[in-house]
């Protein structure tokens, strides 16, 4: 088949476009012909040699996809071939097939492309496992995402605000604050030209907010421990800025703070199947009554992945860059 071959960690011109040996369909598992991928941060870090894959999981590139069913491995039930499919990957996405374990599908939704489903569930996965599952996230609370014309923040601002959840966002530039309070985030606060603290405290009148999602780290840390409301939930997913942060950990005391976060990569089978299970009921009901829809960036064959990893790296886009194929 074809795929994106790494012969070695590198820049994104490191990646080749080749020959690959199709995927082994296992049991539990279902083989689908790929139709599109999205593309990730972390595929950025994978690719850069500091990623690597768990053992057991494929070492090509992509994390989500979307396709058709072409196999169906033993015991496997509710799958059949030709079900047009979207998927969280243990890695392989960029290639032409994947094995994905059965419990990490979903229908693509009937209203959705092949490419507007590729851009689902590494986002989707991500974000219900963090704010709905792991920080507890309902109606009523106030919700800060930094980063939030990202995939994942784009994503996290509308399936909060259909949950009934107030939603603040920093952003890089004045276009990118403008596409999240389309999406409905309430305020939207250029951190190159605010201080979001003082705007996010002053809009909640000192009282914080419920949940805080963050992507950052670095001096974020402590911000995020001044902005968290009492019984706040701060969740890390990433650390762009640094993991090595010192902080006043009294604020945590006093405030009862949690600080948590987690990586979807290395989590079980059975605990992506779970995350699948509740999408399946909580959010594919909103995607397929259109009231939350992936945001597109760009989409690039298959054939210019270098390009479309240069766009994540740039962070000029706003929402989710996929790859097609066939």
């Amino acid at each position: 088949m074809q795929g994106i071959d790494l012969p070695a960690f590198g820049d994104a011109d490191a990646m080749v476009l080749g020959e690959l040996a199709a995927p082994e369909l296992r049991p539990g598992e279902v083989l689908i012909s790929v139709q599109a991928a999205g593309v990730n941060r972390p595929d950025i870090v994978q690719r850069a040699g500091f990623y690597p894959a768990p053992a057991g999981h494929s070492p090509i590139l992509g994390l989500e996809v979307a396709g058709r069913v072409i196999g169906v491995g033993e015991g496997v039930q509710g799958w059949s071939l030709g079900d047009e499919v979207c998927a969280l990957t243990n890695g392989g996405g960029y290639a032409e097939q994947v094995s994905v374990p059965a419990g990490q599908c979903l229908p693509k939704p009937k209203n959705l492309s092949f490419a507007e489903a590729g851009a689902l569930p590494e986002t989707l996965f991500t974000v219900w496992g963090n704010l709905f599952q792991r920080a507890g996230l309902k109606a009523g609370e106030t919700l800060l995402i930094h980063g939030g014309s990202s995939g994942i923040g784009t994503t996290a601002i509308q399936l909060a605000k259909a949950r009934g959840v107030r939603v603040f966002v920093t952003a890089g530039s004045q276009t990118k604050c403008e596409a999240c309070s389309a999406l409905g985030a309430e305020q939207a606060i250029n951190y190159r030209e605010q201080d979001f603290v003082a705007e996010i405290l002053s809009a909640t009148e000192g009282r914080g907010v419920d949940v805080i999602l963050d992507m950052v780290g670095g001096d974020y840390v402590a911000k995020n421990i001044k902005l968290a409301a009492l019984e706040g939930r701060i969740v890390n997913i990433a650390f762009l800025q640094g993991a090595q942060v010192d902080i006043n950990l009294l604020p945590v005391m006093l405030k009862r703070l949690t600080l948590t976060g987690s990586t979807l990569r290395a989590q079980s089978n059975e605990a992506k199947a779970e995350i699948a299970r509740a999408l399946l009921s909580e959010v594919w009901p909103l995607l397929e009554s259109g009231r939350i829809a992936p945001q597109m960036a760009a989409t690039f064959p298959l054939a210019k992945v270098a390009d479309a990893h240069r766009l994540m790296e740039s962070s000029a886009h706003i929402g989710k860059i996929v790859l097609t194929l066939n």
